[in-house]
């Protein structure tokens, strides 16, 4: 019997889109990619240094799903292993040394370790523009001037005696390293590290937490001063900002209550991000008595969330090549240059980009499903569509220089953005 008029075309149609659903849900090749893994297990094997891994061929194999967690692992024990070796001196005999310069540090342990890791508080001493003799008293003053119910008190020494001792471009290298010691060397959750200074210091977190925003849970200012520092940055970062109302020098209690009000406007206007707690301490100066210790258990209650759905990054001081899933080539990353990016389900929406031409970012499974396509939009325009591939180099790349196990990511996107010509 003869088919009716169009059958062979229907028939055919169906068959190609049967095929080509196959071929997108098909994903990375398993065997290669198995394969992929198992090169990454031997070569670790022969020597656990990550550097220049990221470049062997089978560094550039696209992963399932399944090994990429399994290389994922694989890639942290090897990176752990290394620093758990080499820093374990910087650790026992509590100085950090970059170039010239030396921080020594404090801590002292709260409380029982969580099964998911302690919480760590980096609290800054005040001082700054004066004799050493000065600060070394501050240093002391502020191992001892706040407790904490569970974690580790961590009080460093800035390495030098200036003005701004807690915020010139040394110190976010520092606690860089600092905080990646402690997550390996004292079991630290990386999503539990909080911030915090009096004074000098105060001026510290006002200007670390929004530069350093992707590394904090929570950050705290106390009696400093933000000399003119933008706080976009600070969408997901729970800020504390406390001042004494007597505080007059350098108009501290004016110009924080007018931040305080800064951070009333941004919340308004995106109310899922910007959480705060202000406090002007009326009838205190720049010393509150201890009034401010409220907001240790205030910021203990936040937890960061480094895959934050929405991510402002403005860059502020010293410029940093990544925050949160977002970044630029090393060599790209400058001062006053801004980004906001969104996601929603599988499509990354750009919404504001200045003084940045190149953006890279970087996925995994935990944001998106990275089997199946994903766009990439700015002011309504795609700049990219197609399915993103895991592989080993991008882990490797994505860790080392930064050493946070919930910032790994398995894919990355690199897109131009004509703002940055």
């Amino acid at each position: 019997m003869d088919e009716p008029k169009g059958t062979l075309t229907v028939r055919t149609t169906y068959i190609l889109l049967l095929v080509t659903s196959s071929l997108c849900a098909a994903g990375p090749d398993a065997g290669k990619s198995a394969e992929a893994v198992k090169a990454l297990h031997a070569s670790l094997e022969k020597s656990p240094s990550l550097p220049g891994l990221g470049e062997k061929d089978f560094a550039k194999v696209p992963l399932t799903k399944t090994d990429a967690a399994t290389a994922r692992e694989a890639i942290w024990k090897a990176h752990a292993a290394a620093i758990r070796k080499e820093r374990e001196k910087e650790i026992k005999d509590r100085l950090l040394v970059d170039g010239t310069l030396e921080m020594p540090f404090f801590y002292k342990t709260f409380g029982t370790k969580p099964a998911s890791g302690r919480s760590l508080w980096i609290s800054m001493h005040g001082g700054g523009g004066a004799p050493k003799n000065v600060n070394d008293s501050q240093y002391e003053n502020q191992k001892k001037l706040y407790q904490v119910e569970e974690g580790i008190y961590l009080a460093p020494r800035a390495p030098t005696n200036t003005w701004n001792l807690w915020h010139e471009g040394h110190i976010d290298r520092m606690f860089g390293r600092l905080i990646e010691d402690l997550i390996v060397h004292e079991e630290v959750n990386a999503d539990k590290v909080y911030v915090l200074g009096y004074s000098a210091g105060g001026d510290g977190v006002y200007q670390l937490a929004p530069r350093m925003a992707d590394y904090w849970a929570g950050a705290a200012m106390m009696a400093g001063h933000p000399n003119g520092v933008s706080l976009l940055s600070l969408r997901n970062v729970p800020f504390a900002l406390q001042v004494g109302g007597n505080d007059s020098a350098y108009n501290r209690n004016k110009v924080g209550k007018e931040y305080g009000e800064q951070l009333d406007k941004l919340q308004k206007a995106d109310p899922k991000g910007y959480e705060h707690f202000v406090k002007i301490h009326e009838g205190k100066g720049h010393w509150m008595n201890l009034e401010d210790k409220a907001a240790l258990p205030w910021m203990a209650k936040f937890t960061r969330n480094p895959i934050p759905e929405k991510v402002v990054w403005k860059q502020t001081g010293t410029p940093h090549d990544r925050s949160y899933w977002l970044a630029v080539p090393k060599a790209e990353a400058k001062s006053d240059s801004l980004v906001i990016a969104n996601r929603d389900g599988q499509t990354i929406h750009i919404t504001t980009a200045e003084k940045v031409g190149k953006l890279l970012i970087r996925l995994d499974d935990r944001m998106m499903d990275l089997d199946k396509p994903v766009k990439v939009t700015h002011m309504g325009k795609e700049l990219y569509s197609g399915t993103p591939t895991r592989t080993v180099g991008t882990t490797i790349q994505t860790l080392v220089g930064r050493g946070d196990p919930k910032l790994v990511f398995d894919a990355e996107i690199v897109v131009e953005l004509p703002a940055g010509k």
